[in-house]
Order: C-alpha cells, then structure tokens, then sequence
C-alpha cells in the first residue's frame, strides 16, 4: 500500500476541510506547489490533488495544477474536483495528471459512467462519497439507496482504474478510518481500492495496509498539522510489508 499526499487547492493556496464543509475551512500553506513538493521530497510515490474551486462551481485551477505536476516529476498525479462531464476530465489529463478522479455524477449517472471509461479507461479513478456503506450525494447531506459496492461493480464494468472510497463522516477529522467498511468493500469489488478519511495515525496507515486490495490511502489533515510524519509512515508501511 502507497500512502497519498492530498493537495487541496482553494483560491490559490493549499487547504484543508473537515466533513468538505465549504465554512470548515484551515488554510495550511499559501503556496500550493510548494507543499506539494514537501512531500515529493519527504518520498512519496503519488499526490492527490484536489481543485475545490472547480468542486463548488468556480473557476478551475488549472495552471496551479499543472505547476504542481511540473514541479513533483516524475512523481504521478491523480486529479480531482468537480469533474462532471467529458470535457472537464480531459481538461485535467491534458494539463499532465495521470489519472482524473470523478465523483459524483460517475456514482448517480451510469450512462456517463461508461462514456467516461470508454474514453479513459484505467485513467480513470471513480470517488464514491459514503457514510459507512451507502453512497452520500448533495454535499454529503443526503444519504441515498444506493451502496458504495453497486457504484464499484458499474466502475468496474466501466473499465475504471480504480475506486476511491472516503467516508464522510471521518474526512479531515482524524477521528480515525473505516477500516471495516473499506475491507467490506474490497471484497465485494475486484478492483484496487484507495482509502480515504479519518487517517490520524502511523498505526491507522498499518491497519488499511493489511486490507487485501488497498492499493493506496490518502491523507490530508494529518500530514499537515505533522500528526504522521510522511517518511517515518511510509518506512512503517514497507516494514508491515516486510519490504527492505
């Protein structure tokens, strides 16, 4: 298991939320490129960004987005926020990501689901927003019907690279991962999963490492407020790994 930085990208500066609150709102480094080098430079193998800008609706941060990708090669970049139609997606893959993080609308609209894995296929990861095991919708207020594994299984179909489950309820509060429900999901959907949400410690970063299927967590806050020390994390990982 790899353990993914997040960069959250708010009006230009590096930003965390708790529960994706929009007034939750801690501002962690001016200078977005610059914290993302932090951690290419601490070892490690992936980033997460985020444009929270494009997520609610305002313009997108894309040359922020391709300053960081620039600046963290060869290091891969997986890319997110509000990535609701085609063209958005190849917005992002065109600026350098490696892989374009879709949320919302790939889990309420199959339809565009399998055009946008036609089009992209394993470039493609699939974020499913939850809390325990049942999809959440319309800033995460609303809980619907649907369960995280059904959007899996379509993503699947779809030929999606992969699936990003974050339980909201734990996002930016450190109160610790759904370990159960990330595991539950991992085997009932044949495709590498990334867990996200919650992470607070080294000894959080363990326990998903031994979920069979967790390609990957990210983490934001904790890394931030130096909670997780990267380097001493990703040494501890590789050790449970059994890795030199």
């Amino acid at each position: 298991m790899i353990i993914i930085p997040a960069v959250d990208i708010r009006g230009g500066r590096a930003v965390r939320l708790r529960e994706g609150r929009a007034d939750a709102e801690t501002v962690f480094a001016d200078d977005p490129v610059a914290a993302a080098l932090r951690w290419a430079r601490a070892g490690c193998e992936r980033l997460h960004v985020v444009d929270l800008d494009g997520a609610f609706g305002q313009a997108r941060q894309i040359p922020v987005i391709a300053q960081i990708i620039r600046a963290v090669a060869p290091i891969p970049v997986e890319v997110g926020g509000g990535l609701r139609d085609l063209a958005a997606v190849e917005s992002v893959l065109g600026a350098g990501a490696r892989w374009a993080v879709v949320g919302t609308r790939a889990a309420l609209d199959p339809e565009f689901l399998r055009a946008a894995g036609r089009a992209f296929g394993e470039r493609l990861i699939i974020a499913v927003d939850a809390r325990g095991s049942r999809v959440a919708v319309k800033g995460w207020t609303e809980v619907i019907e649907e369960t995280v594994a059904d959007v899996g299984r379509r993503a699947l179909e779809a030929g999606a690279g992969e699936l990003l489950y974050t339980d909201v309820s734990r996002d930016g509060m450190e109160t610790g991962p759904n370990v159960d429900d990330t595991a539950a999901l991992a085997r009932s959907v044949a495709m590498p999963i990334l867990a996200s949400g919650g992470v607070a410690t080294i000894a959080d970063l363990v326990r998903l490492a031994s979920v069979d299927g967790v390609r990957g967590t990210v983490v934001g806050r904790a890394l931030y407020t130096g909670a997780i020390d990267l380097r001493e994390a990703i040494d501890a990982v590789a050790a449970r790994a059994g890795k030199p």
